[in-house]
């Protein structure tokens, strides 16, 4: 570093020369006529004087990164300004080297106002007039300026901090004196090459590195380093990837070049090797937003990551605030998604469907006993359809379709998967039965409990006389088995297994159907449609929803996993998250993303309700007594592991579902038509093109190379 010249003016002497000479140099800029005045100089002297002695600085927005959770891969960029501090050490010497030369030769010489460089202006401007103004701003001073211009919170601040008046030229001498006196040289340039624009969105060295060359700021080669460093003056004109600004770019490349040579960073040798380089200048814009990452593998993941964000009061009072401190506050976040299991799921739900199909096949992956959210899949693409060149299919409702309304496939950016926005969630059937058991269970009902289950169930609860579900005659709920056929004397176990309709609601009439609907609640179902969540509000009310433990409400893939997965935890319930791990810029962890869980179920009743969960999907524990009919017994070949679920349709079979978990994930998938869920399309099972085989061969796909675990047994209390 060179030494500072301290002996020609001290701090003292400096700021009082400079108050003397910005009036006369500003106003020699805009009337050369009174620019010897004593008017002049007397103005500079007491503006300066008046200044306050402090400068506040904020930080600028920073870019904030998404990775998946092995901290590595990116997922996403989200930033107002495309800025990463780097320190200077990461700062390639032919870049600092560079910058110098372009805006400040005795940057390492001045006290943060180059008073030779104010006489020169002065001189200068003289002799040019009006036209051919010549600055003295340094290095220090253009920092201060941009900092001015951050740290303000008022848009007539900013103007202020960038106006070309004498007032700002005084603020700035005053206060590049005092940065000058707090901060080592190499601390302001540190300052200076992380807040300056570079152009095409990149502000800042690293990301001007990364949008121009691809690469990061220690790795910039000389002519590289001296291209970046002409631009900072005019970014739009000396823009080398634009026709018009080109040439005038590696003119300023060049200047800057002979300007090392000048102050000894270079030799001419080096100088004109540099000028012949041939350069390939990149246009590569940083990635924002959800809309701009990997849209089929992870857009409705990092969408549900926003929404999330947008939710937590931790990061500002408003959406407005925590928006902008998503998109300025510089933050690392490592998220939930594990992206082997996103990847399975991923290729999971195309091989059943299609991108142009109507029906939306939907997988949700939860991790028990932290909520956190591991895949989200659906066959569409996460982005908007363009009005101008629309690519999505017609709607399937006729009436949307007669009116010319284009559907929201391939393409859509509603949370399908999650919940929101108009999205209420889809019926998710018989999966609502491990609700009663658990309800059950916690009355004292064990898994051995037998009922003699009829074809058709007259209960005593009341339904609409015109309801197709009502026993003749009569406004009684009167359900019936899907096969058409009476169950016979059947437990829990076995009832589960076939899905027996006319053993669940006898169940649940004997235990209240309020307390199904309590479990379901604690187990984290929301009831989105106004009727449900009033039925679901008050005892009384649930009291007579007979045909709740049938699946009839509505629910997300993603609620339905973290249901189950709550179950598989031993009732542990933790809210579902999207993220592992939270820094801030300085690399502070935020405890904002740690799992937030708290007991909902006791661990006995759990475990005795994953033992009946076993049967359906091909797994027996050692006290189970599943009988001889399975709904998806293929499930367990297919994961290779302990295993539980549940499969679940509607009377319409206009929604399909199944949920499929191990101690490790829980998957749900729903598949049914979004648009229209009236869809007169039946939705499947156990084809390659049904719900079954997503689920399971997402699970399959996590659980590679991950160890089998066992469930526990369930208790001998609520056996028998």
């Amino acid at each position: 570093m060179w030494k500072r010249d301290h002996k020609v003016f001290t701090n003292a002497a400096s700021l009082l020369i400079c108050g003397l000479l910005v009036g006369v140099v500003v106003a020699a800029a805009a009337f050369p006529a009174v620019a010897m005045s004593g008017l002049a100089a007397k103005a500079g002297v007491e503006t300066f004087g008046a200044l306050p002695k402090d400068l506040t600085v904020a930080r600028a927005p920073q870019i904030s990164y998404l990775l998946a959770s092995d901290g590595k891969t990116p997922l996403a960029t989200m930033y107002d300004e495309n800025r990463r501090d780097v320190k200077l050490a990461d700062v390639a010497p032919v870049m600092r080297q560079a910058i110098v030369a372009a805006e400040d030769h005795d940057f390492y010489r001045h006290n943060g106002v180059d008073l030779n460089g104010v006489v020169r202006a002065f001189v200068s401007n003289q002799s040019r007039g009006a036209n051919g103004q010549q600055g003295a701003s340094t290095l220090t001073m253009q920092y201060v300026r941009l900092a001015i211009a951050y740290s303000a919170t008022h848009p007539a601040d900013v103007v202020a901090a960038t106006e070309d008046t004498s007032a700002r030229k005084l603020r700035e001498m005053r206060y590049a004196l005092q940065v000058d006196k707090e901060l080592s040289k190499d601390e302001i340039l540190e300052r200076y090459l992380n807040i300056a624009a570079f152009g095409n969105g990149a502000y800042g060295i690293f990301a001007a590195s990364q949008v121009y060359f691809g690469k990061p700021p220690s790795k910039l080669k000389l002519e590289e380093a001296a291209l970046l460093a002409g631009m900072v003056k005019a970014p739009s004109q000396n823009d080398p990837t634009t026709r018009s600004g080109r040439t005038p770019a590696f003119d300023r490349r060049n200047y800057v070049l002979q300007n090392m040579v000048t102050t000894g960073a270079i030799d001419q040798q080096q100088a004109d090797a540099a000028k012949a380089t041939k350069m390939v200048v990149k246009d590569k814009r940083t990635p924002n937003g959800c809309v701009a990452t990997n849209q089929r593998q992870w857009g409705f993941f990092c969408d549900y990551f926003y929404r999330w964000w947008m939710d937590q009061e931790t990061f500002g009072a408003s959406t407005y605030d925590r928006e902008r401190r998503l998109k300025s506050g510089g933050y690392t976040i490592t998220t939930s998604l594990d992206v082997q299991a996103q990847r399975g799921a991923d290729q999971a739900v195309r091989r059943a469907k299609s991108e142009t199909a109507e029906e939306a096949a939907m997988v949700a992956t939860v991790e028990p006993g932290t909520g956190r959210v591991r895949a989200l899949a659906v066959n569409r693409t996460f982005r908007p359809d363009d009005p101008r060149n629309p690519t999505n299919r017609p709607h399937s409702d006729p009436k949307q379709r007669a009116k010319g309304v284009p559907g929201n496939y391939p393409n859509t950016m509603n949370p399908l998967l999650t919940g929101g926005d108009g999205i209420t969630g889809y019926q998710a059937g018989s999966t609502f039965k491990i609700f009663t058991v658990v309800a059950a269970l916690e009355k004292g009902v064990p898994l051995s409990h037998t009922i003699d289950a009829p074809q058709r169930f007259r209960s005593e609860y009341v339904i609409d006389r015109a309801s197709p579900t009502v026993c003749p005659g009569t406004n009684l709920y009167c359900p019936t088995n899907s096969d058409k056929k009476a169950g016979g004397v059947l437990n829990m176990w076995s009832a589960f297994a076939r899905s027996t309709n006319t053993y669940f609601v006898p169940l649940q009439q004997q235990i209240g159907a309020e307390n199904v609907v309590d479990v379901a609640k604690r187990l984290g179902i929301q009831f989105r449609v106004d009727q449900e969540d009033r039925w679901a509000g008050d005892r009384e009310a649930a009291h007579d929803w007979g045909a709740f433990t049938l699946g009839v409400s509505n629910t997300t893939p993603l609620e339905l996993a973290n249901a189950y997965a709550t179950l598989a935890a031993d009732g542990t319930w933790c809210a579902p998250t999207p993220v592992q791990e939270i820094r801030d810029p300085d690399g502070n962890k935020l405890d904002i993303a740690n799992p937030r869980c708290e007991k909902r179920i006791s661990t006995d009743v759990a475990r005795a309700a994953v033992d009946v969960a076993r049967c359906p999907v091909g797994d027996d524990s050692a006290t189970s007594q599943c009988g001889g009919s399975r709904t998806a017994p293929q499930v367990k070949t297919a994961v290779g592991a302990p295993v539980a679920g549940k499969t679940g349709t509607t009377d319409a079979e206009n929604y399909a579902s199944m949920v499929a978990m191990t101690k490790q994930y829980a998957v749900a998938g729903i598949m049914t038509d979004p648009d229209w869920p009236q869809t007169t399309v039946k939705m499947r099972h156990q084809q390659r093109d049904g719900i079954n085989p997503p689920v399971y061969e997402s699970l399959a796909a996590a659980m590679q190379g991950k160890p089998h675990i066992d469930f526990a047994p369930a208790p001998t209390a609520l056996i028998s």
